[in-house]
């Protein structure tokens, strides 16, 4: 898992930790050119595995799937491509063409409920090239009509982090001067706090990073995870109309 940590001074990323297993079966099924599908709770790092391969593997990411208009945007910056006056069809079928035969695989990030329209264009697109799925969930009633072809996916599920891959990612900030030395006493709390997810552990660290909190007080820990829970808080704009 990697982040990016902001402080008033300074702007550091913490090192990519763990995940060793996956990362080597990702490799192998993409020298196979094997469809994935890569499943794991919102934080867990989906995302980051995905970044962490990127340049390696050369691979071509959508990091919002859920409109064919945005993964068509996001495969054009990839091949340096431009809209134009082009119609979505006409973006659609001209990526299609590019796609043939290529060994880079197509990542669809933030998978979730994918319409008929959708559907379709992701088989086409794996029938041309390898597809990787990043996904929360493989029911039928979250992930839509995509889900009749998962059988043809490998699945690989991220889990959270155990201890030791807590005690990893707090041990590279540390080295990093992120954090205070110190902090090693409190990867037990951390990892009780973040219930071992890796998005919300740096979040614990970005919030420690600020000097605000005391890491060795229980209460500025919890101070810290309930001011890290409002800031998640939904706003009234970010909350849909149905739902008020």
């Amino acid at each position: 898992m990697s982040a990016t940590v902001s402080t008033s001074d300074v702007r550091l990323t913490i090192p990519f930790v763990g995940r060793e297993r996956e990362i080597a079966r990702l490799r192998q099924l993409h020298q196979l050119r094997k469809h994935v599908l890569i499943l794991g709770p919102e934080g867990v790092g989906k995302s980051a595995l995905v970044a962490h391969l990127y340049e390696s593997l050369g691979l071509r990411v959508c990091p919002a799937s859920e409109r064919l208009s945005e993964i068509c945007e996001a495969l054009e910056r990839e091949y340096d491509l431009a809209a134009g006056d082009l119609h979505i069809v006409q973006r659609k079928n001209r990526l299609l063409k590019l796609l043939k035969g290529t060994r880079h695989a197509v990542v669809f990030d933030g998978a979730s409920w994918t319409t008929p329209k959708l559907s379709s264009f992701i088989e086409n697109v794996a029938g041309r090239a390898p597809v990787w799925l990043c996904a929360r969930s493989e029911h039928p009633w979250d992930i839509g009509h995509i889900w009749p072809l998962l059988v043809r996916f490998e699945k690989i599920e991220i889990k959270p982090f155990r201890p030791v891959e807590t005690r990893g990612l707090v041990e590279a900030a540390i080295r990093l001067g992120i954090v205070p030395p110190g902090m090693s006493d409190t990867v037990g709390q951390l990892h009780h706090l973040c219930a071992g997810n890796p998005k919300v552990l740096c979040e614990l660290i970005e919030g420690l990073a600020t000097g605000r909190y005391d890491p060795h007080r229980k209460f500025d820990l919890r101070l810290l995870d309930l001011d890290r829970r409002i800031q998640h808080l939904p706003t009234s704009e970010t909350i849909h109309p149905l739902e008020r």
